[in-house]
């Protein structure tokens, strides 16, 4: 890959995460990872707590890529027909019509997906996996790109149903959009003082850049001595003493190629050690399935699953030697 296709695509990638910080605050990092997770083509989970910009980043992010978006509020009487659409009888053209779900859209926010039942939830395997629904037999394949992000409470436990390990599997990656600093919160009032800023933004980049930037993201060189320092992570995670279950084969395949799209959001055509260590808490914790309920801390309170397993994850990051070569030549 050129210089120049890389450049192209790193500008793109400073527009949208400028674009999208005229309605949010102080999320370059979690922008970034979004944007990851549009070149590789995988899907998102979103933990936190209600008000902190999940739907507003996910918005502005679609319109910011001028993509078609979709909300759905997850609830215990949602239908896997009222994700995925249903046919219907037209009396006036006396047949059978199929009527899209919000399924059919490039950027989905599956809102408190913890709140509707199994059933539901996985009604979004075949979507996140192969791209495609089928209903009543019949297949459809949909609109390209296609991202899912989905919001869950992790403070509230009553009416709601864990996401099962393999829907957790589908997530490319899982983060947390974490509480703004003093400077942030002031920021963020003045900036919501008069208007909602989502309402005038426009687009700067089309969705056919984006799915060129997916295809140079493919091109990104990983060095052996890197493929092996990422497969050597991974199979950590299915030794360590405080992990049952390890990350996958699919988790590797995933970590490398976020990876490759960090890297080309950052302008370089090569990978380096720093992004796979960045990207492992984001890409591998939520695929681990821990021993205990959670570590504790030293005031006595416990750690979440996740955070007990991104300890773990620095943990192996510090004994898993880290090659040191000259990975730009």
């Amino acid at each position: 890959m050129d210089s120049t296709a890389r450049g192209d695509a790193q500008n793109i990638a400073t527009r949208i995460v400028e674009n999208v910080n005229k309605v949010i605050v102080g999320k370059d990092k979690q922008i970034e990872l979004l944007m990851v997770a549009l070149l590789v083509g995988g899907h998102v989970l979103l933990e936190d707590v209600p008000g902190t910009g999940k739907t507003k980043t996910a918005r502005a992010l679609a319109q910011s890529l001028n993509l078609d978006f979709k909300r759905v509020q997850f609830t215990i009487d949602l239908l896997p027909s009222d994700l995925t659409g249903i046919h219907y009888f037209d009396r006036s053209a006396n047949q059978f019509v199929f009527r899209p779900g919000p399924i059919f859209t490039n950027i989905l926010l599956a809102d408190e997906i913890n709140r509707a039942t199994a059933r539901t939830q996985s009604s979004l395997l075949e979507c996140m996996e192969e791209k495609q629904v089928t209903v009543d037999g019949e297949t459809r394949v949909l609109p390209p790109p296609f991202l899912v992000i989905a919001t869950q409470n992790p403070i509230e436990s009553q009416g709601t149903f864990p996401l099962p390990e393999a829907q957790l599997d589908r997530f490319l990656l899982m983060l947390s959009m974490e509480y703004p600093t003093h400077e942030e919160s002031i920021a963020i009032l003045k900036r919501f003082a008069t208007d909602d800023p989502l309402l005038s933004l426009q687009s700067v980049a089309e969705p056919s850049e984006l799915m060129a930037m997916q295809q140079e993201a493919k091109n990104i060189r990983v060095s052996d001595l890197l493929y092996d320092y990422a497969a050597k992570i991974v199979e950590a995670t299915r030794e360590s003493s405080e992990i049952r279950v390890g990350a996958s084969p699919r988790a590797l395949l995933a970590y490398v190629a976020s990876a490759k799209a960090l890297a080309l959001l950052r302008g370089r055509s090569y990978c380096t050690p720093d992004d796979f260590k960045e990207l492992a808490v984001p890409v591998l914790a939520h695929r681990l399935s821990m021993h205990a309920s959670g570590a504790m801390n030293k005031d006595g309170s416990f750690l979440s699953l996740h955070d007990y397993a991104a300890v773990a994850l620095n943990k192996i990051l510090e004994t898993v030697p880290c090659p040191t070569e000259d990975f730009s030549r």
